[in-house]
């Protein structure tokens, strides 16, 4: 007979959505776990950039933009069309700026407004210039104590040194470090205290981006009594009479007596799951995600044994990103997603005819959704980021981070390819040196006039938030490419993650063939069906509803209204 334990709320992983339902649940009143696979809590969330999509957050009001709900739910009413789900949506611009009040107010994880962040789709006439963005606030380290070790650092490859850069003003002054004066003094700090925290802690202790956020919401459940186990695996959940009443972790029988919440990162690396659900990766192998390695679909399994059912209708069964695959001394690859440098002025992205394909200033999802649009029936998508001299050492590239990092290894090792004129850089990635050739010099040409008349490079609020007003030229995103040598990285198609999960109700409820709700079940984050229905209208639409329905099922677990 296994041992046998008892809880009031059991949450299987601990990632924001998990986290979020362990705090909200202890807070009102719960005796919770946490249990987490890996050696390390956080999940994705810890890699991620920590934004969450919530319209009418209390910062956005504080701040004297107010809008109606009905705005952001036109916004979505358009984005999503026939994927729209009235009771989830409304339940959810209910609930977000309840969930931000309550952890602001009652935890130790605090906010930074992105009331200057446009939604992705600003020629919808719903879209916001700002206000319905807002992210974790960088966080001291140091104030988890020895629960720190077991805190999933952010992934390497995207820090440097091992240290985090939070995006908006932060990482413009790492990109002006050579050029102003007071970025440099800036910068210089910066690394001056993660140096010191390297020599005391062997680690740093200034966290940002999703790092804060999971170590705001692990400092806010240890503070509530949470137990977090990680290493602790669970094998299947348990029922009786039809309701989810526990789980076997590890050979442990967890018995819940409220519940289990299914968080367990959605399937960004089960080969079989991929197969099935993205027609781009025929044999599951075609899809380079950088979510976290161990979200390999165990939630889903777990739900989908007790007859929950996995949607199979969403628009993208993935959160698209551009992946460059960095190598690694031991032989594998990092999966290194292009967020940042596709909109910043100076860059091109063609495939191997030569041809651009895309806006490269628009969102990491409709990068990759014309990317594969552009790709020939049986042919393998992938496309070159293409750039100068002045802008790698001035904005960096994929892995490549600039100037006065060196960037030898990278080239060495083949991530990075180089060519003196572009008829070299063409030949050395595969690329049609002709058409190469005859795309820079038109791209060169508009980028003098500022107008993209292919595919509207910059024309949008997002676009031109993501560009760089201080280039001098009339586009934000365009500036021509003419000093040589000239660099490229290879991407392909990847994620951030996956949106097809366990169709769920407005309360969060895993829901069974006949749409009724699993007694006792709960999904949240990407083990939940995304609300978005496969759809990407903004940044942090799977961080913002991931918290807001952790907070929506540790209510409905309680027996509490909202």
């Amino acid at each position: 007979m296994a041992a046998t334990e008892h809880t009031d709320l059991l949450v299987i992983g601990s990632g924001a959505g998990g986290l979020s339902a362990a705090v909200t649940a202890a807070h009102l009143g719960l005796k919770v776990l946490v249990v987490e696979k890996e050696p390390q809590y956080g999940g994705t969330t810890a890699w991620s950039g920590g934004w969450m999509w919530i319209p009418r957050n209390p910062l956005a009001v504080g701040a004297g933009i107010v809008e109606d709900i009905a705005t952001p739910t036109a916004y979505l009413q358009q984005e999503l069309g026939a994927q729209f789900d009235a009771a989830r949506v409304q339940a959810f611009l209910e609930a977000g700026p309840r969930m931000v009040e309550f952890f602001r107010s009652q935890t130790a994880l605090q906010f930074i407004d992105g009331n200057g962040v446009p939604d992705f789709h600003g020629r919808n006439p719903h879209a916001a210039l700002g206000g319905r963005s807002m992210c974790a606030a960088p966080f001291d380290g140091r104030r988890l104590g020895a629960h720190i070790a077991q805190l999933k650092p952010p992934l390497s490859e995207t820090t440097l040194w091992g240290m985090g850069i939070a995006s908006g003003v932060e990482l413009r002054h790492f990109f002006n470090a050579l050029r102003k004066p007071a970025s440099l003094w800036f910068v210089t700090q910066k690394v001056l205290r993660h140096f010191g925290d390297l020599l005391r802690y062997r680690r740093g202790m200034r966290l940002v981006n999703g790092n804060a956020l999971v170590a705001g919401l692990a400092a806010s459940a240890f503070a509530q009594g949470v137990d977090i186990r990680t290493s602790s695996p669970a094998q299947r959940l348990l029922t009786e009479h039809g309701q989810v009443v526990g789980a076997v972790v590890g050979g442990l029988e967890i018995r819940a007596r409220c519940g289990v919440v299914l968080a367990c990162g959605g399937f960004p690396h089960d080969v079989a799951r991929k197969k099935a659900l993205l027609p781009h990766a025929p044999t599951g192998q075609e899809h380079w995600s950088a979510a976290s390695r161990g979200n390999t679909g165990d939630g889903l399994r777990l739900g989908e044994a007790v007859g929950g059912q996995v949607a199979l209708d969403a628009v993208q069964a993935a959160a698209l990103a551009p992946v460059s695959l960095v190598p690694r001394a031991d032989g594998s690859h990092a999966h290194f997603p292009h967020l940042v440098e596709r909109a910043k002025p100076g860059l091109i992205a063609v495939t191997a005819a030569g041809q651009r394909f895309t806006n490269e200033a628009d969102s990491y999802y409709d990068f990759v959704s014309s990317l594969l649009a552009a790709t020939p029936a049986g042919a393998s998508a992938q496309a070159w980021l293409v750039c100068d001299h002045t802008f790698i050492r001035h904005y960096g590239l994929g892995a490549v981070k600039p100037a006065p990092i060196p960037m030898g290894a990278m080239l060495r090792n083949g991530y990075l390819r180089r060519g003196h004129t572009l008829a070299e850089l063409a030949l050395a990635c595969g690329i049609d040196a002709a058409a190469l050739q005859a795309t820079v010099a038109r791209y060169n040409q508009q980028a003098l006039t500022g107008v993209d008349a292919d595919f509207g490079k910059g024309e949008t609020p997002y676009n031109q938030v993501q560009g760089d007003a201080a280039s001098g030229y009339p586009n934000p995103c365009m500036a021509p490419l003419e000093r040589g040598p000239f660099y490229a990285v290879k991407v392909v198609p990847g994620s951030l993650g996956t949106f097809a999960g366990l169709r769920t109700n407005a309360s969060a409820q895993v829901l069974d063939a006949q749409h009724q709700p699993i007694p006792g079940l709960y999904a949240g984050g990407n083990d939940m069906h995304s609300v978005m229905g496969g759809t990407y209208p903004s940044g942090g639409i799977t961080l913002g509803p991931a918290m807001t329905f952790g907070f929506i099922a540790a209510h409905h677990a309680a027996g509490k209204d909202l």
